[in-house]
């Protein structure tokens, strides 16, 4: 058994533009290295996914939220809303609401627990999974057999072309399922400003892990790549423009189609 060292601390941050900062966990492994994007508004603020879950949001964010906040969910898996249930205000597709409210499997930090199916489809689209999830422990004495997904609140359901209103900054919901069915992206036209969750990312897509669909998909890239983006901050990655979306795309499209 290998022994893990205690982080100093376990989130980190970094200020983006235009009220945008970047929070992630450096101690969970890139596969599961959710971006946690905060959204600053005149009357509520963004967190666009919540990450693992480990160690608490809520309370590492507390110098840059405000007081109103509405946590974002892209879609419903284990990496993306660790930290849901700490939010009074949260937002889903309308297809994943029930798993925001009771997380299918509860997740795991283990590698030894997870099918060998979905160990063979990471290693398979380019991810190499050889170990458990987290570098280092949040504190001495955890207990990594002890993680659970926990149950969140469901306040806002929404669907293609629903409006995120933060009173000066407005967001569509553009539906892009593929990843998962009920995957979503805010998109703000004013600015080209696009938060795509897991569908489309500068890294290895997933699509044929359980509730992916691969001609759906399609469609999907087709739709972001007709997007007049100027800047995409994913789900995973780096950010990027318009230029290597396109590239993304096309790639994905020459290998599915």
């Amino acid at each position: 058994m290998t022994l893990l060292p205690v982080a100093d601390r376990w989130f980190e941050s970094r200020r983006i533009s235009d009220g945008i900062t970047i929070i992630w966990e450096p101690h969970v492994i890139p596969l599961m290295r959710c971006n946690i994007w905060h959204v600053r508004g005149r009357d509520r603020d963004l967190v666009v996914d919540t990450g693992m879950g480990i160690v608490s949001l809520r309370d590492a964010g507390r110098d840059l939220f405000g007081h109103k906040i509405t946590a974002v969910a892209t879609h419903t898996h284990a990496d993306h809303i660790g930290g849901h249930h700490e939010f009074e205000h949260t937002l889903v597709h309308e297809l994943e609401a029930d798993n925001l409210r009771h997380p299918e499997g509860r997740g795991t930090l283990q590698l030894a627990q997870l099918p060998r199916s979905y160990v063979k489809a990471l290693n398979d689209a380019g991810y190499v999974v050889d170990r458990d999830f987290i570098t280092a422990l949040p504190h001495a004495g955890y207990d990594m057999d002890g993680y659970r997904l926990n149950d969140a609140v469901v306040s806002e359901i929404v669907t293609e072309g629903d409006i995120v209103d933060l009173g000066d900054r407005q967001f569509e919901v553009l539906h892009l399922p593929g990843h998962s069915p009920g995957s979503i992206g805010l998109w703000e036209a004013a600015s080209g400003t696009l938060f795509s969750g897991d569908a489309i990312y500068d890294g290895p897509l997933l699509d044929e892990i359980d509730g992916a669909h691969i001609p759906t998909y399609i469609r999907t890239m087709k739709r972001l790549r007709d997007l007049p983006v100027n800047v995409v901050h994913a789900g995973h990655d780096s950010s990027f423009g318009r230029a290597r979306l396109v590239e993304l795309v096309d790639a994905y499209l020459a290998k599915r189609t």
